[in-house]
């Protein structure tokens, strides 16, 4: 049986959560208590925002596999919380890339993509994620019926891209990307278990 709690028990704690991350940067920005963006305060930001966007993307893959095993609602109704500061940090990492590195410059996307194409695969990733953020409302999905659930399994195309992008962007240090790309693993391997089980249960209901 679910069980949940009420609202706020857990929403505003989520809502706080994910604005941690901007309010250090802006700490960091204006150097109160002494926090810096280092000497490369350009690539900080960028760095910084994209790794928030993606610890994001995957704790709103890991909502679904968390109320399976615990039965709790809860981990459902922050999933679409997630979904969107996981969209508001890559967009803000789109954001700084294109006003504080290319100064606004849009001939230099061109060239950048063919330099670096994990730029394009970052692009591409967060335009996938712009229909998820304008549909993530209770009117949408009224609306969309069946469709907003195909629609909104874009997340997983959309994760293997956010994890491509930044393995693809190390240039040294492997480890770290490698430790995302084993999380989204287990995360869609987890899906992909539970899709066929069940595809496994309806089978032997046939033959009945």
């Amino acid at each position: 049986m679910s069980t949940t709690l009420p609202a706020y028990g857990y929403e505003p704690a989520v809502w706080l959560g994910c604005l941690l991350p901007l309010l250090w940067l802006l700490a960091a920005a204006f150097g109160v208590a002494e926090l810096t963006l280092g000497a490369n305060p350009v690539r900080e930001l960028l760095h910084f925002t994209g790794k928030t966007g993606l610890n994001l993307l995957l704790l709103t893959l890991c909502m679904t596999p968390l109320h399976h095993l615990t039965g709790r609602l809860e981990w459902l109704r922050v999933r679409r919380m997630l979904g969107l500061f996981a969209f508001s940090y890559t967009l803000l990492h789109f954001m700084v890339y294109v006003v504080l590195e290319l100064d606004l410059d849009f001939s230099d996307i061109g060239r950048e993509i063919i330099k670096r194409p994990f730029i394009t695969i970052g692009l591409v990733a967060l335009l996938m994620m712009l229909p998820l953020a304008l549909t993530s409302t209770d009117r949408a999905m009224r609306s969309l019926g069946r469709r907003w659930q195909a629609l909104h399994r874009l997340i997983y195309p959309i994760a293997i891209l956010a994890v491509w992008h930044y393995y693809w962007q190390v240039k040294a240090d492997i480890r770290e990307p490698l430790l995302y790309a084993a999380a989204l693993t287990l995360l869609l391997g987890w899906r992909l278990h539970r899709h066929r089980l069940r595809q496994h249960r309806q089978h032997r209901q046939h033959q009945r």
